[in-house]
């Protein structure tokens, strides 16, 4: 019997630990590139990708393909009992593709989590040394070493630690929120001279544009000054590039708009196209430095993520994706732009290629973060069909996340149906303010 989406609600309230958060209860039932359809036939165009995992598009017919030749074969051998040739094939891909020079080696696991911590594994057993450095606003993951990376307590931290420690926070720079680079390289010194010794640290971890975070960008030079600091002391240099590679800035991977060379790059999300698979790809001399036996998982590498993912690698120069990201971040940044004249609660429009944001806040005034609004504006251009993610360490920032392979045409519905959205919650946020 066909359920609607408030008798699925009803089961998920049952069934489903409330740990689990949705943006919107609405349950899809079928989906094709940029366009989702729920248990009732209602239609959404989709700006949120699943949070980024499929810049190919729902469903790409290559990337089908690619699975369904695969589930022919085998689907789990293991690749630490009986390897496979399609997990070699996709690590000497990757290799060639990230931005660092000289001999390269791949780890592949299922999940980004898993990928950040192996990141800080080799870097440890390479280094010797225990601590890392990641930023604030980051987020790495929902394990306990991933959450102890991360840097925002609200919902992912508050109630589950004690964390693993050795860890240790600097400022993201966010000249939107008054923090210079300056100010953050100045505060990693800071941690030198008060928390822990250089020579104790063994990795510093940032993404080139915060995801989770907000969509906030590091700048070449910050990032030139970081690889700088790192090879001053012998830091091994993890860029994460879960939420920004394949080329969802412009650049297959966000770290090459700064010429910075990464010592170890984590990857996953897009990587598969909507497949479970992630990366750790990194300098030779580290990855080398892991005993036989102390990396790995039982999922680690799935055939059919490798399949998927190896579709993927092929799409990104057959669909020129890069391309194809800088003119819809070109096109969506000038709309939303011209928005932002229009509503005040539009505080900044900011974004490296088709990864974009807005900052709502009110009156224009940027000390005064609108989270009520940001939430209102979510539901609401969800009711009239599109699909929203928020985020920010504010919890006030929209982050438009567009599959690559959307038509312009699509892309202009959604940007209409945002525009409506906003005018409608705009106009109720004094009634909302009063009541609060």
């Amino acid at each position: 019997m066909k359920q609607s989406n408030q008798q699925w609600q009803a089961r998920r309230e049952a069934a489903v630990t409330p740990g689990v958060g949705n943006s919107l209860q609405v349950y899809i039932e079928k989906a094709r590139n940029a366009e989702l359809w729920d248990a009732e036939g209602k239609r959404y165009i989709d700006f949120a990708s699943g949070i980024a995992v499929v810049n190919t598009g729902h469903n790409h017919p290559k990337v089908i393909e690619a699975v369904s030749a695969q589930l022919e074969k085998f689907t789990h051998p293991c690749f630490q009992v009986t390897p496979y040739g399609s997990y070699i094939e996709l690590a000497e891909k990757l290799n060639k593709l990230v931005p660092i020079s000289g001999p390269t080696q791949t780890l592949l696991m299922s999940t980004g989590a898993e990928a950040v911590e192996n990141a800080i594994k080799v870097a440890r057993v390479a280094t010797g040394r225990t601590a890392v450095i990641a930023f604030r606003g980051a987020f790495h993951g929902r394990t306990l070493l991933g959450m102890a990376l991360t840097g925002k307590v609200q919902p992912y931290k508050k109630g589950y630690g004690p964390f693993p420690g050795g860890i240790f926070h600097a400022p993201y720079p966010a000249s939107y929120l008054g923090i210079s680079e300056l100010q953050a390289i100045g505060a990693l010194q800071g941690i030198f001279a008060a928390d822990v010794s250089p020579d104790e640290v063994a990795a510093i971890i940032i993404e080139p544009v915060q995801g989770e975070g907000g969509f906030y960008a590091a700048s070449a030079h910050f990032l030139q000054q970081l690889r700088t600091l790192c090879d001053e002391h012998g830091i091994v240099l993890i860029v994460d590039e879960i939420q920004s590679g394949f080329c969802r800035t412009g650049k297959t991977f966000a770290i090459e708009h700064s010429g910075v060379e990464p010592d170890l790059v984590t990857m996953a999300k897009s990587l598969a196209g909507g497949f479970p698979l992630s990366a750790l790809v990194g300098k030779q001399a580290l990855m080398q430095k892991a005993q036989a036996g102390g990396l790995g998982g039982t999922y680690a590498g799935s055939p059919l993520g490798i399949a998927a993912a190896l579709a993927v690698v092929e799409l990104v120069e057959e669909e020129q994706l890069n391309l194809k990201a800088q003119a819809q971040g070109a096109w969506v940044t000038q709309h939303l732009q011209q928005l932002a004249e229009r509503f005040d609660c539009i505080g900044d429009v900011r974004g490296l290629g088709a990864m974009v944001a807005i900052e709502l806040v009110e009156q224009r005034d940027r000390h005064k973060p609108d989270k009520v609004l940001t939430q209102a504006l979510v539901q609401e251009a969800g009711r009239q069909g599109l699909v929203l993610l928020s985020c920010g360490v504010r919890g006030n920032v929209i982050r438009f996340l567009i599959p690559l392979t959307a038509s312009k045409e699509i892309v202009t519905e959604g940007l209409n149906i945002l525009s409506s959205a906003l005018e409608v919650v705009q106009n109720m946020r004094p009634a909302k303010h009063t009541l609060s």
